[in-house]
């Protein structure tokens, strides 16, 4: 067990410990009185920052989240360094905004998620979740990944934007490089200049496939999402191209990574944990929200998200100065002791069960929560129905990421 004196969250070797080991780390981090805080990463592209404060507290993540009046997003969300303008232009989306422009932002964007276009889209959750099981269940063996996980939300998620068929998977390919984290499989250099040019190539590739079809949607609207997001019209105005692009960019990164990982750790846990299975498969309509819930907060697939102090103030009697950074690692916080019971334990009727998997109180909670989890009660749904004996068949190659808390590959076996 590491010495919380020698744990460095910004080492990608802590990343890389095995899981038992980061969740020590984090138990003897929320057990040390005051903040624990971390030298930014130098990573050349930018001039490293003066560090950042870690959040491991639920207590400590929910009050910095319902307070963006004091910590605030705008400053950078999802990048712990203070990003250069071209990447802003593609990742600094309503998630890195402020009101009142974040607000008006998800007006637009709430109002073209109309409740006809979410019940069509959930609809459809059904039918292909159904497909995607038949397709399986011929199969018997494979990549759970790739054959069940990554291909419900890349799908409803292309579906609700009115993408073609022909672009799935150059929007799983990009997706897979912004959110790669340090891993070989899709970061195959320590260049950071490298790095950095592969993820502009990668948000360019995103907003240029959207921002074509937002054009031409404009002369030529149908029934699906880009067309309501170009052609919605409040107070007088309407997303810009650029803004289009970036929404989309965390709509597939946001809506494709953390649905398909969540997909992919509960047929884990499932299989790890025969007792919780057993409950579910006896009463599936009954227990399977409580699932879901324990799912995400058990996994916790978005580890983190930044928050920016504007101003000298406290939070929960920590001494906070104007302009520093705080990492909020919503990971920690959903094994407090002192929120959770027993946090350790994988307990589908765990209740109450306040996890922040979703994202803390305020502006920023989770647009698609919801369709979120209507896709994963959806799938396990289907594969109780029709491959009942599903399981997974070797460990999880994991995400080298301190970002996401991703699963790159699952085997599986029907047997």
């Amino acid at each position: 067990m590491l010495n919380v004196d020698d744990i460095n969250l910004t080492d990608w070797e802590f990343w890389g410990r095995p899981l038992t080991e980061r969740h020590d780390a984090f138990r003897a981090l929320r057990e040390r009185p005051g903040l624990s805080f971390f030298e930014e990463p130098d990573i050349v592209v930018v001039p490293q920052g003066p560090g950042y404060y870690a959040l491991v507290n639920h207590a400590d993540v929910v009050e910095a989240s319902r307070r963006p009046a004091d910590f605030c997003s705008g400053q950078g969300a999802i990048n712990i360094p203070n990003m250069p303008a071209d990447m802003n232009e593609y990742f600094g989306s309503m998630i890195s905004m402020d009101d009142p422009r974040h607000a008006h932002i998800r007006r637009i964007v709430s109002r073209a998620f109309s409740p006809r276009m979410i019940q069509r889209f959930e609809d459809q959750v059904e039918s292909v979740a159904a497909q995607i099981v038949a397709e399986v269940k011929a199969g018997g063996t494979g990549d759970f990944i790739a054959d069940v996980a990554a291909r419900l939300p890349l799908k409803i998620i292309s579906d609700m934007m009115g993408i073609s068929r022909e672009h799935y998977q150059t929007v799983l390919d990009q997706t897979n490089v912004i959110l790669a984290g340090n891993d070989p499989e899709f970061v195959p250099t320590d260049d950071y200049e490298q790095i950095a040019v592969g993820l502009l190539t990668a948000g360019q590739t995103l907003k240029d496939l959207v921002e074509d079809l937002g054009r031409y949607r404009r002369e030529h609207p149908t029934d699906d999402l880009t067309s309501a997001l170009v052609n919605a019209n409040i107070d007088g105005e309407s997303l810009t191209d650029q803004e289009l692009g970036s929404f989309f960019i965390l709509l597939v990164v946001a809506g494709n990574e953390t649905t398909r990982n969540a997909i992919a750790h509960g047929l884990n846990l499932l299989t790890h944990h025969p007792d919780q299975r057993a409950l579910l498969t006896e009463g599936f309509e009954a227990r399977i929200p409580g699932a879901v819930e324990e799912i995400v907060r058990y996994s916790s697939p978005v580890i983190w998200m930044r928050r920016t102090a504007t101003r000298d103030t406290t939070l929960n009697e920590h001494d906070i100065k104007a302009g520093d950074k705080l990492i909020l690692y919503y990971w920690s916080a959903n094994r407090d002791e002192k929120v959770f019971t027993d946090p350790g334990r994988f307990d589908i009727t765990r209740s109450p069960n306040p996890h922040i998997g979703f994202g803390g109180p305020g502006p920023h909670f989770c647009l698609g929560a919801h369709l979120a989890r209507r896709e994963i009660t959806v799938m396990f749904r289907e594969l109780f129905r029709q491959v009942p004996e599903i399981r997974a068949d070797g460990e999880p190659d994991r995400l080298l990421s301190h970002f996401i808390n991703g699963i790159k590959h699952l085997p599986y076996a029907i047997s």
